[in-house]
């Protein structure tokens, strides 16, 4: 066998191996979302029907009606993303400060503040959401309103003033991309910014800001994400709001009521269990995530290409 066709039997077998192992990847991630949409488009018929797997014989829009109405969606959507919108941008915001000093100053406790940042990862959120709570329920601003305290649970501020401090959910993540997409970044533009006499700020505002856009759309559609599908903080901060995730778990019981005057059928059947709930529980979590694909779709290309110059595949 010539070496020309050893080479090309190399690259078919490799081609082979490639497309098999893309395949069981996008099985195992795209299953779950086919599993879901095929569920909250049975109807209940299909449901108890022992000879329906994945193909609805009776498919209906009937379920995502029911859950849009009771989620209250389109109100649960505007504080979601109100919430997301703000918190992500003040947290790329604080954090792409603090990633530009930890990687372009020398002083004395870089290492070890940049450490503790990557700590933070590790940490359990339960670990710290009793302390964060109390901080916030008698919130004195260290100590200097003196025996007076201002309860800031039930407002926006809790997520405001941890996004403006870098403190809040995976800060440490997106402070060692930005540390690290800067470190990658030449210093000769800083030297050529300060010949040209620009000062500290306007050399960041104008040279480094600009050319660290991939690093900032990986952090923001990282914060966005996690915010978006947070249901820890804002039932602890906010549980006088409602949000998607609080949405659909109370949706259940007011579907369950609403039914039960007016579907006979439902009520007397008895299919008012844990299985009709999981038809619109499915139906609830595709109206959370779908906002989630329309931003990927649109953002793929710069976020694929955001996460292959920040280099945190490495």
């Amino acid at each position: 066998m010539n070496p020309a066709t050893v080479r090309r039997l190399n690259e078919w077998t490799v081609s082979v191996l490639r497309t098999i192992l893309l395949i069981g990847i996008c099985y195992i991630i795209l299953l779950p979302l086919i599993n879901r949409l095929s569920t909250a488009l049975m109807s209940v018929e299909d449901l108890y029907d022992q000879s329906v797997r994945w193909i609805p014989r009776n498919p209906t829009f009937r379920n995502f009606q029911l859950v849009w109405v009771h989620m209250e969606y389109v109100k649960a959507f505007t504080n979601s993303f109100l919430l997301a919108l703000t918190t992500s941008v003040l947290q790329v915001a604080s954090c792409t400060l603090v990633g530009y000093g930890l990687a372009r100053f020398r002083f004395p406790g870089n290492g070890l503040i940049f450490g503790a940042a990557i700590f933070t990862l590790i940490v359990p959120p339960q670990l710290v959401i009793v302390p964060m709570y109390l901080n916030f329920r008698f919130f004195n601003f260290m100590g200097l309103l003196g025996e007076n305290s201002i309860n800031l649970i039930g407002t926006y501020w809790p997520f405001i003033l941890t996004s403006l401090t870098g403190t809040g959910f995976r800060n440490g993540l997106y402070i060692f991309i930005m540390r690290q997409f800067f470190r990658g970044m030449p210093r000769e533009l800083e030297e050529a910014a300060f010949i040209d006499g620009a000062g500290l700020f306007r050399t960041f505002f104008r040279v480094m800001l600009p050319g660290s856009v991939p690093g900032l759309i990986v952090a923001f559609l990282f914060s966005f994400v996690w915010q978006w599908n947070d249901y820890l903080y804002v039932t602890t901060f906010m549980s006088n709001r409602t949000f998607l995730p609080q949405a659909l778990e109370a949706a259940p019981g007011r579907i369950g009521r609403m039914l039960s005057q007016t579907d006979a059928l439902a009520s007397s059947s008895g299919f008012l269990d844990n299985h009709f709930y999981s038809l619109i529980n499915n139906a609830g979590m595709l109206l959370i995530i779908l906002p989630l694909l329309i931003l990927y779709i649109f953002m793929q290309r710069h976020f694929v290409e955001s996460i292959e110059r920040t280099g945190i595949v490495g």
